[in-house]
C-alpha cells in the first residue's frame, strides 16, 4: 500500500502528482498486464535476445 503524507496547506494537485509518479515506479499497472496472459519461458528469453541484439546494433550504429 502506498503511503502519500499530505502536508497541512499543501495543495491536493501536488500530492496527488506525487502519488501518481510513486505508483508509476512501483510497476503495478505494467505487472498486472504482464500476468492476464501466460508467456512461455522460452518466448520471454527470446524476446530478451531480440532486445539485446536491437540495442547492441543501435550502439553499434553510434560508434562509426
Amino acid at each position: 500500500m502506498l503511503i502519500i503524507p499530505v502536508k497541512d496547506g499543501e495543495n491536493i494537485d501536488r500530492a496527488l502528482k506525487r502519488f501518481k509518479r510513486k505508483f508509476d515506479r512501483t510497476k503495478t499497472m505494467r505487472n498486472l498486464r504482464e500476468r492476464k496472459q501466460f508467456t512461455k519461458p522460452s518466448v520471454t528469453r527470446r524476446r530478451e535476445v531480440q532486445k539485446a541484439a536491437y540495442i547492441q546494433g543501435l550502439r553499434d550504429k553510434e560508434n562509426i
